[in-house]
């Protein structure tokens, strides 16, 4: 299968959990580029969406509470930029409702743009704060 995007150690953030929920975040934008270059991506894709809106709200949720028990000193700033994503996302999952052509090219570049750049130049400032306070 090809990939859109490949998990590698460059995007680790140094906390376990939180590389995991990434990984997994990497899985769904893959899942949904599987299905377009199958020929499935429009009936999938708003599932796939569906499904990746509901985990990122998970995962910034769980990513927020732990920044919040460590102090971590640009929580508010970080949490800004959660809730712009989720918009943004959630424009998407609207798209979907809409006949498109080019939508799951839009929703898989998207994708793959917003988490490569959200990891690492977003969540990479909290790894050094979160492994002072003892998470790994």
């Amino acid at each position: 299968m090809s990939q859109l995007i490949t998990w590698s150690d460059r995007y680790s953030v140094g906390i376990a959990r939180i590389d995991a929920q990434h990984q997994r975040l990497v899985e769904l934008i893959n899942e949904l580029h599987a299905a377009m270059l199958a020929g499935a991506g429009r009936q999938v894709v708003g599932k796939t969406v569906d499904g990746l809106v509901a985990y990122t709200v998970s995962h910034f949720t769980g990513e927020e509470g732990l920044l919040k028990s460590a102090a971590y000193p640009n929580l508010e700033q970080h949490k800004a930029e959660h809730t712009k994503l989720l918009e943004q996302v959630r424009r998407l999952k609207e798209k979907t409702q809409a006949p498109d052509a080019a939508l799951t090219l839009e929703v898989s570049g998207f994708l793959q743009h917003w988490l490569i750049d959200h990891i690492s130049n977003v969540d990479k400032k909290y790894s050094a704060h979160l492994n002072a306070a003892g998470v790994r």
